[in-house]
């Protein structure tokens, strides 16, 4: 333990603690508290509602030890330097070590940077400051307020809808978009038109391609418009050039760069976070969670220099952006690298490609405008008023594109970009080679991706840059969104060719509807949702969380007291958690009656029972119990129909008798259909639970057995203990314990005793532990 220590400086990561320890001397010792060391208890409220809701804060379990740590060090110290991150997360931090610790004001300074670097250090060290309470009281009003619906809605949840499901104020609204979005693409009307192209030699023999200045609605109006092109003249009518600028992007914030790192790397929201924490930790870059686009005169002043010395003066342009969100803190710049002269940087492969992006990015946004040349060739067509237009662009000067292009939805190709013109003249005569007008389809709303909902968030004013990542995560985890890839659909399109002054018609086929990385409702999120938008919708308003946020700016400015924005959010949401009580669970769950089953004559209800979405024969009320099913793969809850129930009551079917005289049944259980023969269970898909045939369901039987055979070492008859080969090798079991083989010992040789005596002696499973894993798998 350190001895008469001068200066004691606590920040929040042990990786952070050792990047800063490099910079200062002997009378300073750098300490980490591993994050957060102080919050609202897991369990109950603990929130005074008659008292201003004044928390009760209590030292999490797993950093009692570190808190013990800090406070030896504290007691050798002379002074405390706080210096947690500069946002309202690090300054209530930073404040809940000040109680917990028992720091006095007289010995303790809260220091703040942006950048992990030498100068910056140095900078915070010689101007520290008081803790800011306006910002820790922000943070505390976000707490206070996330627990009160948590606390309050989630039961409500539980009674009404689902056990274990549970509200969050910022994730059911970012719940509701997807949901909504969701519902936009099932109401879709598709409508579909010819797009209409054509290839034309220009008269120096160059090739190039122009559109139909109009779409054509029908397939018959474009047969007939293609028919009249057969002997017509075409002439280059009108020929303009125009020019054109393109201005680089603006340097990162923590919504931008989440949004580029998905669309260029194929990063998660919260793998981005993650890899951009280790490369601030590491003083690579600055502070990555801000909303503001500033940068410092000396960050542009090195830019500059960059820029100079690799490409030129001509391609310097020093620019200052304004930030356009009202809550951002101009003190506080935009995700920059430390030193712009380091192009890359070392560590694992995630870490070098957010580095080169976040580089070329902010250098970029220092360049000069691309200047480009735009041409647009209208070509006329001899007995028509119609006109093809031609568009391509040609880069004068490529400015910041010689670094950087920002990538975005748009496809653009359908405008000429980048597309290159031949040389052509006004009144030139080009000779069309071929003409194609091809049917296509208008496309439904786009669902989102993650990086496109953090996009919507932001326009919305729905969270903070801090906010964004754990969001996001949390809809996944709870179940209420899915991110998946789903394939797409074969779909018929028409095609009226012209070559050769020959038509040609062809019924082609293509694949449309394809989604990679989309996030998609789950049936509990959509009934969640609609509870949460009939029942509380001042929770789900997008309005109200927004104006929630605008409230916790100004409580950071030092404009509203949190307790006072506290209370008047909690008088009337109080009063509808108290109203629910008089819901009804069928009106809540959006139970469905199908129709009645053609065999008892009960009604068949798709519903929300206790394990989720479910299908159920009969009233509860009945004095049969009712019989349950699960709701068929692809099937959304809120759309089945009574056929597609049906045949999953007729479940398990029988689909015959082994040769041993076992029934062969296909069900479907907790990993999805399978097959049952005996003890021996198959994997098949569900289109197979009613289709599949007792031969071929024997022979994969068989198969199964075959291959459990070759992992069977040795067995014991009379005995349930076994040596199985299993995925990290050979182990022993009585199908409760397990127990690893020693490596000095050989498995087919081992006794039934000494199997008997090693599985004794093994130590009994922990309760609980696997009930901590699922937790935080999910």
């Amino acid at each position: 333990m350190a001895q008469n220590i001068k200066s004691l400086v606590i920040v929040e990561s042990p990786a952070k603690a050792k990047t800063i320890e490099k910079f200062l001397g002997s009378e300073y010792t750098v300490t980490s508290s591993k994050g957060h060391i102080r919050d609202l208890p897991k369990k109950g409220m603990s929130i005074d509602i008659e008292n201003n809701f004044v928390p009760t804060y209590e030292i999490n379990e797993d950093k009692k030890k570190v808190v013990q740590e800090l406070k030896k060090l504290v007691k050798d110290a002379n002074h405390v330097l706080l210096a947690t991150d500069e946002d309202r997360e690090g300054e209530a931090i930073a404040w809940h070590l000040y109680e917990a610790l028992g720091l006095k004001k007289k010995e303790t300074k809260r220091i703040v940077f942006h950048e992990i670097t030498k100068n910056a250090i140095l900078k915070a060290i010689n101007n520290p400051r008081e803790l800011n309470i306006e910002l820790v009281d922000a943070q505390q009003a976000r707490r206070v307020l996330d627990r009160l619906v948590g606390y309050e809605l989630s039961p409500v949840l539980w009674k009404k809808v689902k056990t274990g499901l549970s509200a969050g104020r910022v994730q059911s609204v970012a719940v509701r978009l997807i949901v909504e979005r969701e519902r936009e693409v099932e109401a879709f009307k598709n409508e579909s038109s010819f797009r209409v192209t054509a290839e034309f030699q220009s008269k120096d023999g160059k090739l190039f391609t122009a559109e139909l200045k109009k779409k054509i609605p029908t397939y018959e109006e474009a047969k007939d418009f293609v028919q009249s092109l057969i002997g017509a003249d075409y002439t280059i009518e009108k020929l303009e050039k125009k020019p054109a600028k393109k201005r680089p992007a603006a340097p990162f914030t923590t919504s931008t760069l989440q949004q580029e790192a998905s669309r260029k790397l194929g990063f998660s929201v919260k793998q981005t976070m993650v890899v951009a924490q280790k490369l601030y930790e590491n003083g690579k870059i600055t502070y990555m969670r801000t909303d503001s686009l500033n940068l410092s005169e000396s960050a542009i002043q090195q830019a500059k220099e960059e820029i100079v010395l690799n490409y030129g003066e001509k391609y310097s342009s020093p620019t200052r952006y304004k930030t356009k969100s009202e809550g951002a803190q101009e003190a506080h710049e935009a995700i920059r690298p430390t030193d712009f002269a380091l192009q890359e940087v070392k560590g694992d492969r995630n870490s070098q490609k957010l580095y080169e992006l976040i580089w070329k990015r902010t250098i970029a946004s220092q360049m000069a405008e691309a200047q480009i040349e735009r041409t647009i060739a209208t070509i006329g067509i001899s007995g028509l008023d119609d006109k093809f237009e031609a568009r391509g662009e040609i880069i004068r000067f490529d400015g910041f594109l010689k670094v950087y292009i920002e990538d975005t939805d748009d496809e653009g190709e359908e405008n000429g970009n980048g597309k290159i013109l031949p040389p052509l003249q006004e009144n030139e005569t080009p000779m069309l080679l071929s003409c194609k007008a091809r049917e296509t389809f208008k496309r439904p709303p786009a669902r989102y991706t993650e990086a496109s909902l953090v996009k919507k968030l932001e326009e919305l004013g729905i969270g903070r840059p801090s906010t964004y990542a754990p969001t996001i995560s949390t809809v996944q985890d709870r179940g209420y969104v899915v991110k998946e890839d789903r394939e797409g659909e074969e779909r018929k399109y028409k095609q009226v060719l012209l070559s050769d002054d020959k038509i040609t018609d062809e019924t082609l086929t293509e694949i449309t509807g394809a989604e990679r990385n989309k996030l998609f409702p789950t049936d509990i999120g959509s009934v969640v949702n609609d509870f949460l938008v009939k029942f509380f919708p001042d929770i789900i308003d997008f309005q109200f969380t927004a104006k929630v946020e605008q409230e916790f700016d100004e409580i950071a400015n030092g404009n509203k007291k949190w307790n006072k924005m506290i209370a008047d959010f909690y008088e009337p949401f109080h009063k509808d958690i108290e109203a629910s009580a008089d819901i009804s669970r069928k009106d809540a769950t959006q139970t469905r009656e199908l129709g009645n089953d053609p065999k008892t004559g009960k009604p068949i209800f798709a519903r929300v029972g206790r394990y989720g979405p479910m299908l159920q024969l009969g009233e509860t009320e009945d004095e049969e119990k009712p019989k349950f099913a699960p709701i068929p793969q692809g099937k959304k809850f809120d759309k089945i129909t009574l056929e597609e129930a049906l045949p999953y009551f007729e479940l398990p079917r029988h689909v015959g008798d082994s040769p041993d005289g076992y029934k062969v049944v296909t069900q479907i259980g907790r990993f999805g259909p399978y097959i049952r023969c005996n003890k021996t269970f198959v994997s098949i898909t569900h289109d197979e639970l009613f289709s599949i045939e007792l031969d071929e369901a024997m022979e994969r039987v068989k198969a199964k057995e075959e291959e459990k055979s070759k992992n069977e070492l040795k067995l014991f008859e009379g005995s349930d203990v076994k040596v199985l080969n299993g995925r990290f090798g050979p182990y022993i079991t009585d199908g409760k314990k397990n127990v690893k083989v020693p490596k000095d010992l050989k498995p087919e040789a081992l006794t039934l005793e000494q199997c008997v005596e090693m599985i004794d002696k093994a130590p009994e499973k922990k309760k609980g532990v696997r009930r901590t894993k699922a937790v935080k798998k999910k």
